[in-house]
């Protein structure tokens, strides 16, 4: 992004020209990001027009401090960490980065380093894996060192990570003191020193890389989400797979109102490195095909235009104006967050929530047990649009939500790309476990993933992949050690959004059983669509 806005403006309170220095992104970072952080921008701050034009440059989210926030941060093992980049793909802040070195590059940055305790430390964040030492050893290369480093300003605590590298037991939780959150800085810093991964360590063909190069980094974190949050992971998958492929001056983003909109504008915090704008909750569909319209007449067709919604934005109010814009065959690709709630607005239930859910609106009492409508499948309705490239995917896949993503760009018209994402306040789980419930819902049916590709063949069995779920012949998938089945039933026993549904002993009250029925019936005609029976 330029220092300065090129576009001519005008005070529209004095008639006169706005000038350069009103709208110079460094005063902008100094002088009003500034006085928010050292918090005298209440007081202190006058009403000028950067204000007036609600104004926020792109990536302030990146001189946002939330170290204050928890009391825990990640430790590294790196002799345990195998280069799965499983916790920087799953962060959803951004805190949390990988980079490989080539071996005489380190050793050159770590000989200047007189201290021997703190050379000693910047050596131990880096480790030789199979991936990036062994491999490249025995071709006859220069090896890497791989290292993961965390940045204490964008780190909520969620311990998403730690869950992420399963059992390698690469990451722990530490909890904070003052010295060593300067500790942790110093190692960012030392990080951020390091030039960028070099192109002969990133295979493009093991998407998890992506995000070791530096154009995939489009979502700076200092976003205000909620801790762990399943949309931010999302977010920055999707900025990343069209990043990576595409550059960022070749994206644009139209969000509808929702969580997405507050927590990524929070004035002046801005997580995105890409331009982007806020639309009512009803019509971003519509105001990307004005835009889509206005690029492809100033020849930049090739521009990737995405619109972000969340369920309510898209299978409700904002229905009408996204089944208008897949109808109008337009460029354009949409990117639905399905929390299957109005989070943003208290926890309304919405056509994306499942039976049975306690949400306001649909509480759980004596006479209603939650809510009693089945759920909208906002997959299958796309599906039924002309030339629609459609995906139903989950963070917690990253081989499938990449590929879902770069499809999408692909696709010469209108894509769909739905995915699940955890919202932990209400959906009642923990705050780290934003990909254990999304890989869950996948496993029990309760979210289903899919591709439907209309390059693929002219029937709906040949354009539709159900691969990825497990199981795919079968009503439900079973454990193969342990034989236990994976239903609906026990995917709403793991949250406390269905808690009331079940008895002391454990046992479902009929309207869950009635919810099984609905995942199972809802399976069975994805089955069917994609000639599986």
């Amino acid at each position: 992004m330029p220092d300065t806005l090129e576009t001519p403006a005008v005070d529209r309170i004095n008639r006169v020209p706005i000038t350069d220095d009103v709208l110079n992104v460094q005063d902008f970072n100094e002088r009003i990001v500034g006085a928010y952080n050292d918090g005298s921008a209440e007081l202190e701050l006058p009403a000028d027009n950067s204000t007036l034009r609600s104004f926020i440059p792109a990536g302030t989210g990146a001189l946002r401090d939330f170290s204050y926030i928890a009391p825990e941060i990640p430790l590294l093992k790196s002799e345990n960490c195998v280069a799965c980049m499983e916790c920087v793909t799953e962060c959803p802040d951004t805190a949390i980065l990988g980079k490989v070195v080539p071996k005489s590059q380190l050793e050159a940055e770590l000989a200047k380093i007189a201290d021997p305790v703190e050379r000693d430390h910047y050596a131990k964040q880096f480790g030789k894996t199979t991936k990036f030492w062994n491999v490249y050893e025995k071709k006859g290369q220069e090896p890497g060192y791989f290292g993961i480093f965390i940045d204490p300003t964008k780190c909520k605590g969620c311990a998403e990570c730690v869950d992420a590298f399963g059992d390698h037991d690469a990451l722990s939780m530490l909890m904070k003191d003052d010295q060593g959150l300067k500790r942790y800085q110093r190692t960012w810093d030392f990080y951020k020193k390091m030039p960028e991964t070099p192109k002969s360590f990133i295979n493009e063909k093991l998407l998890s890389d992506m995000m070791l190069a530096e154009r995939s980094l489009l979502y700076v974190g200092g976003a205000g989400s909620c801790m762990g949050c399943g949309e931010g992971t999302a977010l920055r998958m999707m900025l990343a797979a069209t990043g990576f492929v595409y550059g960022k001056e070749n994206i644009g983003l139209i969000n509808s109102t929702g969580c997405s909109t507050v927590y990524a504008s929070t004035y002046p915090y801005n997580p995105y490195l890409v331009p982007w704008t806020n639309s009512l909750f009803e019509n971003a569909p519509a105001d990307a095909m004005g835009i889509r319209a206005r690029w492809d007449q100033m020849g930049w067709k090739d521009k990737k235009l995405w619109v972000i919604g969340g369920d309510g934005a898209m299978l409700d109010i904002g229905f009408q104006s996204l089944s208008r814009m897949l109808a109008s065959g337009m460029n354009i690709k949409v990117l639905v967050l399905d929390t299957q709630v109005y989070s943003n607005t208290g926890g309304q239930s919405s056509t994306a929530s499942y039976m049975g859910q306690n949400t306001k609106f649909s509480v759980h009492g004596k006479v209603l047990q939650g809510k009693t409508e089945r759920r909208k499948e906002l997959a299958q309705i796309c599906m039924m649009h002309p030339n629609t490239f459609v995906a139903q995917t989950s963070c917690a896949m990253g081989n499938h939500f990449y590929k879902s993503i770069m499809a999408a760009n692909e696709y010469d018209g209108p894509a769909v790309v739905t995915v699940y994402t955890t919202c932990q306040p209400e959906h009642g789980v923990g705050d780290n476990m934003a990909a254990a419930q999304s890989k869950l819902a996948v496993d029990t049916r309760t979210f289903p993933v899919l591709m439907y590709d209309p390059r693929k063949g002219s029937k709906i069995a040949e354009r539709l992949s159900l691969q990825g779920n497990p199981a795919q012949k079968e009503d439900w998938y079973k454990d193969p050690k342990t034989g236990e089945l994976f239903d609906f039933i026990m995917f709403a026993r793991s949250e406390g959004r269905f808690a009331k549904h079940f008895d002391k002993d454990g046992n479902p009250t009929e309207l869950i059983k009635a919810a099984n029925q609905d995942r199972l019936e809802n399976w069975r005609t994805l089955q069917e669509l994609a000639g599986i029976i």
